[in-house]
């Protein structure tokens, strides 16, 4: 039976409305900071790998890194076409990000996303391309349930090695990705989906298997008149935002929400509240699995070409990506979102950086690496720890939430000058997070990996 923590909140007890007001904007610059400056310092030192291999010294060094950056984000948000390839990449790297950031939140690092999100299109594929003759109406539910189902069933394998085995959620995952990259391949080549031509592909989903853009559904409707070559963002945009809400509310507004919480900060600690940890590994891996088994499906169901390739899901950087996305957004909802718009801008922006400012597309790759470093590096309190005395925050310790709407005592200002801001909860990071020091947690944030406690 589980035991209560604490007991809830009265009226009178509630802080004022400004207070909390107060504390929320407090909570939210703490969340913020790290990531911003993280993405401030990347862009930095990617200014410098660009001033030391640009090969004509004779322009202003400083002109050519400005160019650089203004062509990479106009290539990714300055038109309503470069909009929209953007958040074509953003539709499968942020349903992947949910599932590596809820795993994250559980104290499991779920590396298997790829793998996932490829199991999910090719079963989506699969029956998309064997039941042709069924209405749009009961085909398109299906294929996108299916490629849940699978994700899910990936993970919820996962799930069960690590709660009932002790087998490390990492290595199974990474085993996994390959067995379904190379089964994947076999299926593309096999005949009865691969095209008649002999290419390494298989056939065009039938036109009731595919989801529309949002320029052919507007033209339909409203009478636009929507280039749909130029304009390729497809209606899964809105099952995207519907997943960030689910994510969110499961976290914050549930029982099982606040379990995973529990059992990714302390094991022990859930252990004694009743909480049952092997079913909640489960249930996380499950849920986990689902949303890279949605990217997958509605990445195939959405896209123009409508088939998929053989190697394709090896080569692809999604599954990886979202392991940044969800580092850099905190594993919390909104930052999630907004760091798949981020980095799904990067990847898009590549082609017009390449093209007009010629800088090699390696860049991003080389800014999103910098920006994890930055953020694994934990070199905030380092920096507060050697200001001056006159520039650190005098605040008295507060209450205030780890998490918006969640109670944690925070103190400013740590005695021996350690880390500022610092919940004292069993945990040095957020919630359900991968922890980076001192809570007993391995490097993936998961408590003695292995074993259960």
């Amino acid at each position: 039976m589980a035991v209560p923590l604490m007991q809830p909140e009265t009226s009178e007890q509630r802080p004022p409305a400004a207070s909390r007001f107060r504390t929320w904007l407090r909570t939210l610059g703490a969340s913020l900071l790290r990531p911003i400056v993280a993405i401030i310092f990347a862009f930095i030192a990617g200014a410098i790998v660009i001033l030391i291999t640009w090969p004509d010294k004779t322009v202003d060094p400083f002109t050519n890194v400005i160019h650089a950056y203004t062509t990479l984000f106009t290539g990714s948000y300055g038109t309503l076409p470069n909009l929209s390839n953007t958040l074509v990449q953003v539709i499968p790297l942020t349903l992947a990000s949910l599932s590596v950031a809820i795993a994250f939140r559980a104290g499991l690092f779920n590396i298997g996303a790829a793998g996932q999100l490829a199991a999910g299109g090719t079963v989506a594929d699969m029956i998309g391309l064997t039941h042709q003759s069924w209405p749009a109406w009961l085909l398109v539910p299906t294929m996108i349930l299916a490629g849940m189902a699978t994700g899910a069933a990936l993970g919820g394998i996962v799930g069960f090695l690590k709660a009932w085995r002790g087998a490390h959620e990492v290595v199974t995952t990474i085993m996994l990705n390959w067995i379904i990259f190379w089964s994947s391949d076999y299926i593309i080549n096999s005949k009865p989906f691969v095209t008649p031509f002999g290419t390494p592909e298989t056939k065009v989903l039938p036109n009731n298997a595919q989801l529309p853009s949002l320029a052919a559904l507007s033209n339909q409707l409203f009478h636009t008149q929507f280039n749909t070559f130029l304009y390729t963002v497809d209606v899964s945009i809105f099952l995207v935002l519907i997943a960030v809400v689910v994510y969110w509310f499961l976290i914050s507004r549930t029982t099982f929400g606040y379990e995973l919480r529990v059992v990714g900060q302390n094991q022990q600690a859930a252990r004694y509240a009743g909480i049952p940890i092997k079913r909640t590994i489960l249930l996380v891996m499950l849920i986990s699995g689902a949303f890279s088994g949605l990217a997958g499906a509605l990445n195939l169901m959405g896209q123009p070409g409508y088939n998929l390739s053989a190697t394709a899901y090896s080569q692809l950087p999604t599954g990886f990506d979202a392991i940044a996305v969800a580092l850099l957004g905190n594993t919390s909802a909104i930052g999630v979102l907004i760091s798949a718009l981020f980095l799904g801008g990067l990847r898009s922006g590549t082609t017009e950086m390449q093209a007009v400012a010629h800088v090699d597309p390696n860049l991003v790759l080389i800014i999103e690496a910098l920006v994890l470093f930055f953020i694994a590096a934990e070199f905030i309190p380092v920096i507060r720890r050697h200001l001056p005395s006159w520039m650190r925050s005098r605040r008295s310790p507060v209450l205030v939430s780890s998490e918006l709407g969640q109670p944690a005592f925070v103190l400013s200002e740590i005695p021996n000058g350690d880390e500022g801001d610092q919940e004292i909860n069993g945990n040095s990071g957020t919630d359900g997070q991968t922890g980076y020091s001192g809570d007993g947690q391995d490097e993936y944030g998961s408590a003695n990996p292995g074993k259960e406690q």
